[in-house]
């Protein structure tokens, strides 16, 4: 098992909702690992946004942060140049700035798994030609 899980909003979202069909997994998993779970400024917003769409509070989001559960682990600004690439090399995709910066973010991390249920991540890879571990349910 990977020592740092960097996290995607899907799961998020999916912990937040007890409708959601991922809920059970989710609340699993989020009981079983480490905080704090590593994302991004991008990540935060879409689950805000996904979750205040579905009826719920965004404002669980940030609570999610103040208590450290969840860490921001990259700035956009700072890795504005490596996110820039990743786009482009994935521009068919195509790549959005939340998961630019995931990839990212699992280059930057050692012993890592991205938490998420977006079958991109399958087509992405890190530092070149490596594979981005997953970790997601069975069937994602």
């Amino acid at each position: 098992m990977a020592v740092n899980v960097v996290v995607d909003a899907g799961p998020i979202v999916a912990w937040l909702n007890a409708r959601d069909a991922r809920h059970e997994w989710v609340k699993g998993e989020f009981a079983r690992l480490k905080p704090p779970l590593l994302t991004c400024e991008p990540v935060l917003a879409e689950a805000g946004f996904l979750v205040q769409r579905s009826g719920g509070d965004p404002g669980t989001i940030l609570a999610l942060v103040v208590k450290g559960v969840l860490r921001v682990a990259i700035s956009v600004q700072d890795e504005a140049a490596h996110l820039h690439a990743l786009a482009r090399r994935y521009r068919d995709v195509p790549m959005s700035l939340a998961d630019a910066c995931l990839v990212r973010l699992a280059e930057l991390v050692d012993e890592v798994s991205v938490m998420t249920f977006d079958a991109d991540f399958r087509i992405y890879r890190r530092r070149g030609r490596q594979v981005i571990p997953i970790l997601a349910p069975q069937g994602t």
